[in-house]
């Protein structure tokens, strides 16, 4: 059996890709900065901004999936020094195949988080330890959160003109599935979801999906980070590998929509 440490096992992806890789004859250690109380299996505590349980974690590990990642805290503390410290322990361990997620479209696009992604990157190419890197698009979950948030404002103000392809989480964890084997693959090919799409394409989708009746207007944004997605610098078309529509995540989401829904989200 495959000895593999999956951090982030308690987030979006994590959550899909632990029970492929238990499926596919791996002995999976899930850590998580929080392991929840009612977990099975093999769970340790790793806080990546801290070090807190780092050589514990990547012990005897043949494996590391390279999940964990903070958007929305300090990444660099998280995505950049804590890859950096996961990269020395597993080098220590004798790790065959460390195997990093990351996302499309960070080399092109100046923005923070995505610059902590890529400076991460080029520390797990450059570490002694063999490795293997796998882009991915936007998940569906992750533009419904974005939509959600702006879901019961009466107008729905959005840069319209981005462009996404968003993609089905289980089709990402598949993919790095197959990926998490003692020997590693270098950068191997995105993984991109079916269509790329306008952000406002993906609005009135949701729109319709929640049963609203909310006028998307277009939002102009300045500056190279909405340019790179308006160019399309996150998507990857020759990479439309992904199966599962927005429309059709949509639907399975919410199921059918109430008939109608006025201005301020109630049903009439």
């Amino acid at each position: 059996m495959v000895r593999t440490l999956l951090t982030g096992a308690t987030g979006t992806l994590g959550r899909g890709l632990r029970p492929r890789l238990r499926e596919l004859g791996h002995t999976v250690r899930a850590a998580s900065r929080s392991p929840p109380d009612d977990a099975d299996g093999d769970w340790v505590t790793l806080d990546l901004a801290t070090s807190e349980g780092i050589d514990a974690a990547v012990a005897d590990a043949d494996v590391v999936v390279h999940a964990a990642t903070a958007p929305r805290g300090d990444s660099e503390a998280v995505d950049v020094t804590g890859t950096e410290r996961l990269l020395d322990a597993a080098a220590d361990a004798g790790v065959s195949n460390f195997l990093y997620v990351s996302i499309v479209g960070i080399d092109e696009i100046p923005y923070s988080y995505y610059e902590h992604k890529l400076a991460a990157e080029r520390a797990v190419e450059s570490s002694d330890v063999p490795a293997t890197v796998l882009r991915a698009t936007q998940f569906h979950s992750f533009l419904d959160g974005v939509l959600g948030a702006v879901s019961r404002l009466p107008v729905w103000p959005l840069p319209t003109r981005m462009q996404l392809q968003p993609v089905a989480v289980d089709e990402v964890a598949e993919a790095v599935a197959e990926h998490a084997t003692p020997h590693a693959g270098g950068r191997v090919p995105p993984i991109g979801g079916p269509e790329v799409r306008t952000l406002g394409e993906l609005a009135r989708a949701y729109r319709d999906a929640r049963g609203l009746r909310r006028p998307v207007v277009r939002l102009p944004l300045p500056g190279a980070v909405a340019s790179g997605f308006r160019a399309g610098d996150a998507t990857c078309p020759d990479r439309a590998v992904g199966t599962t529509t927005w429309e059709a995540w949509l639907a399975d989401r919410y199921g059918d929509a109430p008939e109608s829904v006025d201005a301020t989200g109630a049903t009439p």
